[in-house]
């Protein structure tokens, strides 16, 4: 029998000690009021726009950021966080696999996003120079960051987000194995029902399994002997 090599970093345990299940439902909830407050922060911007609107002379640019539209569409995609971790939560806490899939896929697209980031940072470094210059005078340490040689600010920027990659990773498997986790303890269930009760089997009886079906048109026994 050979070993799947997913195999390998299938574990039901995360953080040491906790669960994997345990540990989906407590991620999801987090999830859930990270973007909780996020929808409640958008939705009182839309109700007192006057102040949270941030103009073209704070930002430095030629573009309102925080206008009616983006704000929507940050609502929107808050409100849709929410029901996907929700959906991760019940089904880890529910034994549900199908409902912790639109979670694992999430975690899919924005560990792909953040490589996409640290590969375009390699590839085109003034890109954090041009990032820089955009942010507005008040910014926090700008001068200081700014002041960085160009290999020295790259190899910082990149540590951090490799920092961020692998912590995705590893909540990204957590996942994965609450998952299969999941699936397993399905498949075990119905097994056990299974055999503990009599009328689920469809077994066929000895009797017909044994039964060698009879040949038509074969000639009797006495037709043989002639006189």
């Amino acid at each position: 029998m050979t070993t799947s090599p997913w195999d390998y970093f299938y574990s039901t345990s995360c953080c040491l000690c906790c669960h994997v299940r345990t540990g989906t439902i407590i991620l999801g909830v987090w999830y859930m009021l990270i973007n909780a407050v996020v929808l409640l922060i958008l939705l009182t911007a839309l109700g007192d726009p006057e102040q949270y609107h941030l103009t073209s002379s704070d930002l430095a640019n030629d573009l309102d950021v925080m206008d009616d539209a983006n704000m929507c569409i940050g609502s929107a995609i808050s409100l849709l966080m929410i029901l996907i971790c929700g959906m991760a939560t019940y089904g880890a806490y529910k034994l549900r696999a199908a409902w912790i899939i639109p979670f694992f896929c999430y975690q899919i697209f924005d560990f792909a996003l953040n490589t996409l980031v640290a590969v375009s940072i390699v590839v085109y470094p003034n890109t954090i120079q041009d990032y820089l210059q955009q942010l507005p005078d008040n910014f926090p340490y700008k001068e200081e960051i700014a002041a960085l040689s160009n290999v020295c600010m790259v190899l910082v920027v990149l540590l951090f987000i490799s920092c961020i990659l692998a912590f995705k990773a590893y909540l990204l498997a957590c996942v994965w194995n609450c998952y299969r986790y999941v699936c397993s303890r399905g498949t075990a269930e119905i097994l056990l029902y299974v055999t503990t009760n009599d009328t689920t089997v469809l077994l066929p009886s000895y009797d017909s399994s044994v039964r060698v079906p009879t040949k038509q048109g074969a000639p009797p026994s006495s037709s043989a002997v002639t006189a």
